[in-house]
């Protein structure tokens, strides 16, 4: 199989319908961090991100796309590393592929993955864990939105409804935008999950200008096959809680989600994530994708589980054995910790501790 290496922007009209056409003809691959707009957007800021095209050995036409972002010395990972919650080749059907052949044509030593989609049998040999990554089975209700709520999550239903009773009661009433284009309402989220980041002692993605030149530019992508969304709850005219992520077709990937922390006993985090489930409904969506990752709200919501993987795809090469043996036992660590309770609790009493005292530092500083 011949393949052609592209700068993200580089491809032309043909190639990305052709992306697209992939991506249609498999659920594996609607996510929209599939998608060559997100490529394109991590292009705009990542010197080393490219796309390698398959094509078909028979009539040249393309058939696969690998986005990846490859480093000094032939060191690669998947394009958005840290932010991306979907990883894979998206390819047509029944297309194969040799992973060493492939690395090869892309001048990478290794390929490091940590939320590709089971699908990617070439590459199973490399998996170094899978892990759960929740989603919800968007239903579509009819009636109004008490009446969903009731069909779709009887558990919580009661409950939900009476702290949104009590917010109308307390805070004005409650207004849920599902597409959100006012820039302020983006910059709140950007602020409110800053401050969640600090809290809880996590790096702060948004303290990063690429990123927010990112999520800025993705959230004025209007495609049919890519857009970026964003929600908000809104208590009278204050914005309590918001979420943005990117959406295909059929598929609404969960990605930064954020409340007022001064509200958070009325718990508008889960509120706003219904309302989201329930609006994503009407407007065409049938998967919401929450991304790998523990969370009491996502055990809530899920209706079944996917399954993803983490790895190193390696070629015989003395860089990929260097840092496969550095990256490796960093990852294994990490996952010891977050698959044990007696581990993860200590842990992140600890990272709120130092998030407490880093808060407090900034503050007496301001």
């Amino acid at each position: 199989m011949e393949v052609s290496i592209h700068r993200p922007a580089e491809l032309d009209e043909a190639l990305r319908r052709a992306w697209h056409q992939a991506m249609d003809e498999s659920p594996d691959y609607a996510n929209p961090f599939l998608a060559p707009q997100f490529a394109a957007g991590i292009g705009r800021h990542r010197d080393g991100a490219h796309v390698a095209v398959l094509h078909s050995e028979e009539d040249g036409e393309p058939v696969g796309f690998l986005p990846y972002e490859r480093a000094s010395f032939g060191v690669g990972r998947a394009i958005g590393l840290g932010l991306s919650d979907c990883q894979a080749l998206v390819h047509r059907p029944g297309v194969t592929w040799d992973t060493r052949r492939l690395l090869r044509a892309c001048s990478l030593a290794t390929f490091e993955f940590d939320h590709l989609v089971e699908e990617q049998k070439p590459f199973a040999r490399y998996v170094t864990g899978t892990f759960a990554s929740p989603v919800i089975d968007v239903k579509v209700g009819e009636g109004d939105y008490a009446d969903w709520l009731r069909g779709a999550y009887p558990g919580l239903a009661r409950t939900t409804l009476k702290k949104e009773r009590r917010i109308v009661r307390d805070l004005g009433e409650l207004r849920f935008v599902f597409d959100e284009r006012d820039p302020a309402a983006l910059r709140t989220l950007m602020r409110w999950k800053s401050a969640q980041y600090r809290r809880t002692g996590r790096m702060d993605r948004f303290s990063r200008p690429w990123i927010v030149d990112l999520v800025d530019h993705l959230a004025r992508v209007r495609d049919e096959h890519f857009t970026g969304v964003l929600s908000v709850l809104y208590a009278g005219d204050r914005p309590i809680a918001a979420h943005f992520g990117p959406r295909s077709r059929t598929v609404l990937a969960a990605w930064f989600t954020a409340y007022d922390p001064g509200l958070r006993y009325y718990s508008p985090g889960l509120v706003m994530h219904l309302r989201m489930t329930e609006a994503a409904g009407r407007e065409g969506i049938r998967l919401i994708d929450m991304g790998r990752g523990d969370k009491e709200y996502k055990d809530w919501l899920k209706t079944r589980e996917l399954r993803v993987a983490e790895g190193f795809a390696t070629r015989p090469h003395p860089v990929a054995a260097a840092h496969r043996m550095w990256r490796r036992p960093v990852r294994g660590l990490r996952n010891t910790v977050l698959a044990h309770p007696r581990l993860r609790e200590p842990a992140d009493r600890l990272l709120k501790t130092v998030g407490s005292l880093r808060t407090s530092g900034r503050t007496g500083r301001d």
